[in-house]
């Protein structure tokens, strides 16, 4: 459902004359429902991998599963430190890993089971394509599916600032929802946007092509190929932070600069991350890294 043009969606920061929440509400730290500090303080650029569950009926082919028909066979994610300018409350994200979660041998419960447990245990802002619409779905009914508790999901923020609300940014931006007006405009694929900016994008890789690879035994190149998703989707979260104000020029660059050198290290063991930075790097895109005029 569309939402209603007429209400004002709450986000961070000071109220204004068309706020609905009173300013003694909006200051300090955002608070988890126990009262302890819960303002994320890192980036999780989020993405997974699934095949339809074998073990539930068959359904019509040309019906795409429901998020409890879904098994989930690859859970990947850039994680980046969020730095603030205390002068200017600017952002920069400094990468710290981009890897999958669990070993290959992990069946669908312990992989869930540890990602819940990761993610519990930090701050995280979460960055998606389309995550509301499927990856968090997806991830909470199969928790549902296989009892595992999500409670950090559910119970942290509060009225206004949480991962539940649509509108709260700092809690969970999904850059297709984001970047179509929440809906207001066409909604665009990760690879149409991402190769807009230079970036690879998908590069001839796409979902369809994971039952195939899990069938033929290659969850290594499922693994690679939803880590470079998660890729993209830092990349192009880093453009729309210096679009919306969360980052400014140089803060920008810093972030490209951080993603760009943690691609070069990492890339000489793991060919699928120095293959992604070969691309783009050859992009002719115009700024297809850095906008300012030092890199």
């Amino acid at each position: 459902m569309k939402p209603n043009p007429t209400e004002t969606a709450p986000s961070p920061g000071p109220a204004s004359p068309i706020d609905p929440a009173p300013p003694r509400q909006r200051r300090g730290p955002a608070r988890d429902r126990h009262g302890a500090p819960g303002t994320p303080d890192t980036l999780l650029c989020l993405d997974i991998e699934t095949v339809a569950d074998p073990g539930l009926p068959a359904i019509d082919s040309d019906t795409f599963p429901k998020p409890c028909r879904h098994q989930i066979v690859a859970i990947s994610y850039v994680e980046a430190r969020i730095a603030v300018d205390p002068a200017t409350g600017y952002e920069r994200y400094m990468v710290q890993q981009c890897r999958s979660g669990g070993n290959e041998d992990w069946d669908e419960r312990r992989l869930l089971a540890a990602f819940w447990r990761f993610f519990a245990a930090g701050r995280y802002r979460i960055v998606s394509w389309n995550g509301r619409g499927f990856d968090l779905p997806v991830l909470q009914a199969r928790a549902l599916v296989h009892g595992i508790p999500v409670q950090a999901w559910y119970r942290r923020g509060d009225r206004w600032n949480g991962y539940e609300s649509r509108y709260a940014p700092d809690w969970h931006t999904d850059l297709m929802d984001v970047l179509s007006g929440f809906g207001a405009s066409p909604r665009m694929g990760l690879d149409e946007c991402a190769v807009a900016l230079g970036l690879p994008g998908k590069a001839g890789e796409h979902g369809a092509h994971v039952a195939g690879q899990i069938t033929r035994g290659d969850l290594a190149g499922v693994r690679a190929y939803c880590e470079c998703d998660t890729v993209n989707t830092m990349a192009v979260y880093v453009r729309h932070a210096l679009l919306c104000g969360k980052t400014d020029v140089a803060g920008h660059d810093a972030s490209m600069r951080s993603l760009v050198d943690y691609l070069a290290s990492e890339g000489r063991t793991r060919p699928h991350l120095r293959t992604f930075l070969d691309r783009w790097m050859s992009s002719s895109r115009p700024a297809p890294m850095f906008v300012g005029k030092v890199a």
